[in-house]
């Protein structure tokens, strides 16, 4: 798949430190609970992609789930793409960044949270920098 903001490897190396590059170009996961956005709950704000800076998030469709990475019940429209990930042996739904391509996570379905889409896109913190005074108006 093609995405507007595309890079050489060497690129992205040059832009995104050794463990992000490990997160969002090599679809790494970073050891849970360890991620400075797991229990990071404000009120306001966007989380941005770490690769490109796209708004991802709004700091309101964040929850906790206990899980140990960052939750969030729902992207920005057309923030995030979802693809099929057959790795180790299951299927689940890796949600990657619309605008570069960054691994972000997973999105799981019907675990029972008490949010409106019972989603739980689990998001590593390390694909993530946050904005508490972004433009993206919260009421939207």
């Amino acid at each position: 798949m093609s995405y507007p903001v595309q890079k050489s490897e060497d690129g992205w190396r040059a832009v995104l430190n050794k463990e992000q590059f490990k997160i969002l170009r090599e679809k790494g996961t970073e050891p849970m609970y360890t991620g400075q956005y797991d229990k990071h709950m404000p009120e306001v704000g966007v989380y941005h992609c770490a690769g490109c800076d796209a708004p991802l998030y709004k700091a309101k469709h964040k929850f906790s789930s206990g899980c140990g990475w960052p939750a969030f019940f729902d992207a920005l429209p057309g923030a995030v793409t979802r693809h099929t990930d057959r790795s180790y042996g299951m299927e689940r739904t890796e949600i990657v960044c619309s605008n570069c391509g960054g691994h972000l996570g997973h999105v799981f379905k019907g675990e029972g949270y008490a949010t409106p889409t019972d989603e739980r896109h689990c998001v590593n913190s390390i694909s993530l920098n946050f904005s508490k005074d972004d433009p993206i108006r919260e009421g939207s």
